[in-house]
């Protein structure tokens, strides 16, 4: 057992404090603690879809009190990589109101005319002008952003394709590969660490997948609690060549730590 004192924390959303829009018992009350003890945390996601103003409404649906600026997006981190890159640029975005809004509050202006950036994020309706409209951008020079490389995403009705797997249509149709700025690169939890000025040394993640959270949180230099209410199963654990900190059956099981 790590005898590092958390004194931030860091958690993913769907499987750790919601699944398919209800709360995971313990999740109202884990946050609820956070915010009693004033520790600094964020609600991290790779769904690029939604603002955080839209993720809070949804999270308190579900009995889950989060400060809307407790809430980090990969539209947010991808804005803010671009904003650090090249200051008041300009980008061709496929996604919704979470990552236009993202890339215009941070001064980008989005335009089809000779972008710095094509930026892909999530949407449930990719459409076929904009991903040839893009294809043709960056074979005529424009750097290939995508907000995170998740293959699928959920549905009532099943798997979606997602940012990973229509990134994967315009590599092959450009011969260039994105940049993906999501979980697992952990330059999302870096992104996250200077939103909260917190030091990795004194931080926690909290995942569900150990192929995304934990992997990010270790390359990150965090610890690390992998719950079992989410993707990763109890038996999947010992297949992978790392390991988180710490296993654990749910978000409840952390109260007290905080």
């Amino acid at each position: 057992m790590s005898e590092r004192k958390i004194e931030s924390w860091l958690t993913d959303m769907d499987g750790v404090l919601v699944h398919e829009g209800r709360a995971i018992p313990g999740a109202p009350e884990f946050v609820r603690a956070l915010r009693e003890a004033e520790r600094p945390f964020l609600v991290l996601t790779n769904n690029s879809i939604f603002t955080p103003r839209d993720l809070r409404a949804r999270l308190a649906t579900s009995g889950i009190d989060v400060p809307e600026q407790a809430i980090w997006t990969s539209a947010l981190a991808t804005a803010q990589f671009l904003s650090d890159q090249i200051p008041n640029g300009s980008a061709y975005p496929i996604g919704e109101a979470g990552l236009t809004t993202a890339l215009y509050e941070a001064g980008y202006t989005l335009t089809e005319s000779d972008p710095d950036y094509v930026v892909l994020g999530e949407t449930r309706t990719y459409s076929f002008e904009a991903l040839t409209k893009a294809v043709r951008l960056v074979r005529d020079g424009a750097r290939f952003i995508a907000t995170n490389p998740d293959t699928t995403g959920p549905s009532p009705e099943g798997p979606l394709p997602a940012t990973g797997a229509v990134a994967a249509m315009i590599q092959a149709a450009t011969g260039r590969s994105p940049y993906y700025v999501g979980k697992p690169n952990p330059m999302m939890f870096r992104s996250a660490l200077n939103r909260i000025e917190a030091h990795s040394e004194s931080t926690a993640m909290i995942g569900d997948r150990m192929d995304t959270d934990v992997v990010a949180g270790i390359e990150a230099g965090l610890e690390t609690f992998l719950v079992m209410t989410g993707s990763t199963t109890a038996a999947e654990v010992d297949t992978f060549p790392f390991r988180p900190t710490h296993v654990v059956d749910s978000v409840a099981d952390l109260i007290d730590r905080v």
